[in-house]
C-alpha cells in the first residue's frame, strides 16, 4: 500500500488491493453459489498424476472449467468421459492467481437414460469399427471344461444360481474371482479379474478352461461398468473363452458383443458352459449299445460269408487224391532210377581209373621233386639274409638297453639304496628310525644300518 499513499483521493470510494478484491469476489461467489446443480456435456477431460480430474462442462453457448478433487473421484458412480451429458452438483469458486472462476464438482450423474443410450451407441460404433465385435474373433467353448472361472459378486443370487445349475447339469470345479458388479470400482475389478485369469500359466492348478462374467439385472446406470471401454477390450483380448451373462435377457451391454458367447441370464451361462451329465451318460450308453449291435451284425454277416465260401470249396480228400497218385508213381520209379544212376557212376569211375598208369604217376612225382629242389635252393639265401637283419636289430636294441640302464648311471658315481624288502628308497622319509639298507654301486653291493632322527 506504500505505493498508493501519495495518490490523491478524489472521492470516498475505498481502494482495494488486487488480492483483497480477489478474496472478496471468492467469498461472494462461494456464498451465493454454494450448492448448484449444473447440466451440460463434458468436453476436455484430464487426469494428472495428482489424482484430481479437470474437465470442461459446456452447452451450445458457454463453457465452464470444472474440478473434481481426488477424494471425490474415488466416490463417483460414473467416471466422466468426453461427450457424456451429465448433471453435476457442487459449488462455484474462483482461482485468484488467474482471475478465473470454476465449478467444484461433488457428485456426478448421467443426465438421463437417453444420454446414456446415445453415449452407449457412440461407443459401440467406435469399438465395432476396430473389429472387436467381429465373429472371426470368437472362440469355441470347450465341450467339457474341467474348471470354470466365474467373475461376479461374492454375495448375491448370481453365484448361487450358477453353482446350483452346474451341480444339476455336470458338477465341475468353480474358481470364483469376486468383484464389485456396479459403481466406480466395477470396471477396474472386472478387467483385473479377466486379465488375472488369463495370466495364469497353462499348468497352473487354478487356470480355468472357460470364463463366465455375470451379474443380475438392473438399470442402465447399474450395468454401466460393463459398458466401459477397458472392460470390452479385456473381454475381446481374453485367450480364455468367455461367456457374458450380465443382466436379464432384455439387458444388453457392450461386453456381450466382445464375449465369445452371450447368455441371457447367469443360469443360462452355466448351461452353456457344461453339458447335462445324465444326457451325456445316456448318449454314451446309446452309442455303446449301437456299437454292440453293429459288431454283432458284422460278425453274423462274416460268418454267413464264411459258410457260403466253405460250401464252394472241394473236399479235402479230393484235394489230396492227385498228389497221392503222383507220390505213388514216383515211388515206383525210384528203384530203377537208382540202379541206373549207380551204373552210370561205376562206368565213369572205371574210365577214369583206366586213364591212370604207373608211368603217369612217376612223371608227376618227378615234377614235384624238381619243384621242391628249386624252392629249397631259393629258401636258404633268404633265411640267411633274414637272420643277418634280425641279428643287427637285436644288437642295436641291446646297445640302446645298456645305454638306458641304470647301471650305466652307477658307473658315474651314483648308487641305488633299497630297504630290507628290496624297495628303492627315493628319500630318507621312507625309512624307519632304525633301518637296514642295501647300497648298490656299479662294482658291487653292500649292506648298512642307518639311524634317522625322529
Amino acid at each position: 500500500m506504500d505505493l498508493f499513499e501519495d495518490v490523491p483521493q478524489k472521492d470516498n470510494t475505498p481502494v482495494f488491493s488486487v488480492s483483497e478484491l480477489s478474496g472478496a469476489l471468492k467469498k461472494t461467489v462461494e456464498g451465493a453459489f454454494s450448492n448448484v446443480r449444473l447440466r451440460g456435456e463434458i468436453g476436455r477431460v484430464t487426469r494428472p498424476a495428482s489424482g484430481h480430474v479437470y474437465l470442461d462442462l459446456k452447452d451450445d453457448k458457454s463453457v465452464i472449467n470444472c474440478n473434481i478433487w481426488r477424494p471425490i473421484v474415488s466416490r463417483l458412480d460414473v467416471f466422466p468421459e468426453e461427450g457424456m451429458e451429465v448433471v453435476a452438483t457442487g459449488k462455484l469458486s474462483t482461482y485468484a492467481p488467474n482471475s478465473k472462476y470454476n465449478f467444484i464438482i461433488e457428485t456426478l450423474e448421467i443426465a438421463g437414460e437417453g444420454a446414456l443410450m446415445a453415449l452407449l451407441e457412440k461407443r459401440k460404433k467406435a469399438l465395432s469399427a476396430e473389429g472387436l465385435f467381429d465373429a472371426g474373433r470368437k472362440q469355441l467353448l470347450p465341450y467339457l471344461p474341467k474348471r470354470i472361472g466365474v467373475i461376479t459378486s461374492r454375495t448375491g443370487a448370481v453365484i448361487r444360481d450358477i453353482l446350483h445349475r452346474l451341480s444339476d447339469r455336470f458338477p465341475s470345479e468353480v474358481i470364483l474371482w469376486p468383484v464389485t458388479v456396479q459403481g466406480e470400482k466395477c470396471a477396474d475389478e472386472v478387467v483385473t479379474a479377466i486379465e488375472g485369469f488369463n495370466a495364469l500359466s497353462f499348468d497352473h492348478p487354478l487356470r480355468p478352461d472357460v470364463l463366465i462374467v455375470a451379474r443380475g439385472g438392473g438399470s442402465i446406470e447399474d450395468l454401466w461398468g460393463f459398458n466401459e471401454e477397458r472392460v470390452v477390450r479385456a473381454a475381446a483380448n481374453s485367450n480364455l473363452p468367455l461367456i457374458s451373462a450380465v443382466g436379464h435377457e432384455t439387458d444388453t451391454t457392450l461386453i456381450d458383443f466382445a464375449s465369445d458367447k452371450r447368455a441371457p441370464t447367469p443360469t443360462a451361462a452355466a448351461e452353456m458352459a457344461v453339458p447335462v451329465r445324465t444326457e451325456l451318460l445316456a448318449t454314451i450308453a446309446d452309442l455303446d449299445a449301437r456299437r454292440l449291435r453293429t459288431t454283432a451284425r458284422m460278425m453274423e454277416q462274416k460268418n454267413r460269408q464264411l459258410r457260403d465260401l466253405s460250401r464252394s470249396l472241394p473236399r479235402a480228400q479230393n484235394l489230396l487224391d492227385t498228389p497221392r497218385q503222383r507220390l505213388d508213381l514216383a515211388s515206383s520209379k525210384i528203384g530203377s532210377a537208382l540202379s541206373k544212376q549207380v551204373g552210370v557212376k561205376r562206368n565213369k569211375f572205371a574210365m577214369t581209373a583206366g586213364q591212370l598208369s604207373a608211368q603217369t604217376i612217376l612223371r608227376n612225382v618227378e615234377r614235384k621233386r624238381s619243384e621242391l629242389n628249386i624252392k629249397s635252393q631259393n629258401l636258404t639265401p633268404a633265411l640267411t639274409r633274414k637272420l643277418r637283419d634280425s641279428r643287427k636289430q637285436l644288437d642295436g636294441a641291446d646297445r640302446l638297453l645298456n645305454a638306458l640302464s641304470y647301471k650305466s648311471i652307477l658307473k658315474r658315481g651314483y648308487a641305488v639304496i633299497r630297504n630290507s624288502e628290496g624297495k628303492v628308497l627315493s628319500n630318507f622319509s621312507q625309512t624307519s628310525v632304525e633301518a637296514q639298507i642295501t647300497i648298490e654301486q656299479h662294482d658291487g653291493t653292500t649292506h648298512a644300518a642307518v639311524k634317522t632322527k625322529g
